[in-house]
């Protein structure tokens, strides 16, 4: 089984659907400690030619707290502002129509937690996409697997869940050896998005904005040609 591991994005960008998409299970690392200014409750979209962020606030987020200790400052104010920032940077999309009301869906959804929030972006998105992996939580999953190093930790979970081949992003490269997981029975492998581009209006191509911008100028046909554009090493 394939398996990879990481930690819960809002709206996250087309090499995280890559990864998901390439993977048997698919598992939210949760109860990991919150990155500020990273892509757990914030990412961007296209406002008028230039990557601009949409946030969700928290209540006392911090470096010191998990993910899933964090909760939401929820204000229906801020969800219709983020819903009209991107209703008005899109609304000429070629495909706005179809996807603006899924987005709605998911910024107005009852949920406190900023890891659950963010996870269900994602696999609200992945049942649009037809992406059938399954996926899971680490603080539910693994929690005895709390307190070891990194790449034990990755390891422990593979082998709980049956996992043979464990499918990291290309940059874990600096801190993980494919000859530690081999020594534990795990084909380690990276992954890495290969350079695309699609017409955002009339604007130059800006790369690796959040999934929003790749639905609104793209159908679902040439999105699963953008979601197998991607190799392993």
């Amino acid at each position: 089984m394939k398996l990879a591991i990481m930690q819960p994005y809002l709206f996250p960008y087309i090499g995280y659907f890559q990864m998901i998409s390439a993977v048997d299970h698919f598992v939210f690392y949760d109860d990991v400690n919150f990155i500020k200014r990273g892509w757990i409750n914030r990412n961007r979209i296209l406002v008028n030619g230039k990557d601009t962020f949409i946030t969700v606030p928290l209540i006392k987020a911090s470096q010191n707290k998990q993910i899933n200790e964090i909760n939401l400052f929820v204000d229906e104010k801020m969800k219709k502002k983020m819903i009209l920032t991107i209703e008005l940077a899109y609304k000429k999309a070629p495909y706005y129509n179809q996807v603006i009301e899924i987005i709605k869906k998911i910024i107005n959804a009852d949920i406190s937690n900023i890891g659950e929030y963010a996870a269900n972006s994602i696999i609200t998105l992945c049942n649009y996409l037809k992406i059938d992996t399954s996926f899971s939580y680490s603080s539910i999953q693994s929690p005895e697997s709390r307190g070891m190093n990194k790449a034990d930790r990755l390891i422990f979970i593979c082998k709980k869940l049956g996992a043979d081949e464990y499918i990291n992003a290309n940059g874990g490269q600096e801190f993980y050896t494919k000859k530690y997981f081999e020594n534990n029975q795990i084909n380690l492998q990276f992954i890495k998005t290969q350079d695309f581009k699609y017409e955002q209006y009339n604007h130059p191509f800006v790369p690796w904005l959040s999934i929003i911008d790749v639905m609104m100028f793209n159908n679902k046909v040439e999105i699963k040609k953008i979601l197998h554009s991607y190799k392993l090493n």
